[in-house]
């Protein structure tokens, strides 16, 4: 992996910030897959969300084959007390993390990218009753996988409450470098 010619590329992309980490530092939680279950319209709707992608252990088990990560920040302008204004500013980190994904999987390194997303490539997905149609496009959403994303982002100086009227989104690209 050459990481001098990554950080380049990456200090040419709108990120409030990026941190490379051992995935060893992430932290999951039966809590967050709680708040999914009771809280996320979401739940049980598609493959990129709980139960599809599987229990936290076995999203732990996924996530930690890959010994590296780089943890995106980007912050968009919103009306924070209306989450559907909110979530609508989703859209340009999403394409963030499509570049960055990108850029990372061009160093010839496997990748799993977890984001913002429920999934939004098909008007209807197949979930339950047929596979995925764009596995290779869809990026499960960070909070799917158990992880506390914020005690990531802290690790790193990260403030994820920039301002009553900025949205903090964050991705997660991890990888094998050794492959």
């Amino acid at each position: 992996m050459n990481y001098d010619l990554l950080q380049s590329q990456l200090s040419e992309l709108p990120l409030l910030q990026y941190e490379f980490f051992d995935t060893d530092r992430l932290e999951f939680s039966e809590r967050i897959r709680y708040v999914c279950r009771t809280e996320c319209p979401m739940y049980n709707t598609n493959w990129a969300c709980p139960p599809a992608v599987g229990t936290v252990e076995e999203c732990r088990a996924r996530c930690l084959a890959f010994p590296h990560g780089l943890l995106i920040a980007t912050v968009q302008e919103a009306d924070t007390a209306n989450l559907e204004a909110s979530l609508a500013t989703r859209a340009p980190h999403e394409e963030i993390t499509r570049q960055v994904t990108a850029l990372v999987a061009a160093q010839g390194v496997h990748t799993l990218t977890l984001s913002t997303e429920s999934c939004v490539h098909c008007a209807h997905c197949t979930y339950p009753d047929a596979p995925c149609r764009h596995p290779d496009k869809m990026f499960p959403c960070v909070e799917s996988h158990g992880i506390v994303v914020t005690a990531l982002a802290e690790q790193f100086g990260i403030d994820f409450y920039a301002g009553a009227d900025l949205v903090t989104w964050f991705s997660l690209i991890l990888f094998d470098d050794h492959v």
